[in-house]
């Protein structure tokens, strides 16, 4: 735990303003991102503090693979059904906000805006799916 990491307050429920969505695995939390870049944006964020995207090794591919699987079912249960319109990924060094791991999930990715589609750009330099 980090008292200074935001997603660490919001893990833990320490931060208010911050609706926590139902998820499955007591590991993981979801909420939505306060700055959306589609219809549905979610972030999937282990509660035990990890760094970004960059501190992952192969021991971690089952957690990233449970982090997809919240945000899948975060998604259906907000009526959001066609899997195949989804956008799930990291955005790399530099490139990201808070040095806590989380997964942006953005669906429909065909409602992408002209920004966002730059900004959550598959498997870009700053972005990878």
């Amino acid at each position: 735990y980090d008292g200074k990491c935001v997603f660490c307050r919001i893990a833990r429920r320490e931060e208010p303003g911050t609706a926590l969505l139902p998820c499955e695995d007591e590991d993981l939390v979801c909420f939505r991102d306060i700055k959306p870049g589609a219809p549905h944006h979610y972030l999937v964020v282990p509660v035990k503090h990890m760094g970004n995207c960059k501190t992952l090794k192969t021991e971690h591919i089952p957690l990233v693979k449970r982090m997809m699987e919240v945000g899948k079912a975060v998604l259906q249960k907000n009526n959001f059904s066609d899997l195949n319109d989804v956008r799930m990924g990291f955005h790399w060094p530099p490139f990201c906000s808070i040095a806590h791991l989380h997964l942006h999930v953005l669906a429909p990715a065909s409602q992408l805006g002209f920004l966002s589609r730059l900004y959550y750009r598959v498997n870009s330099y700053w972005f990878i799916t």
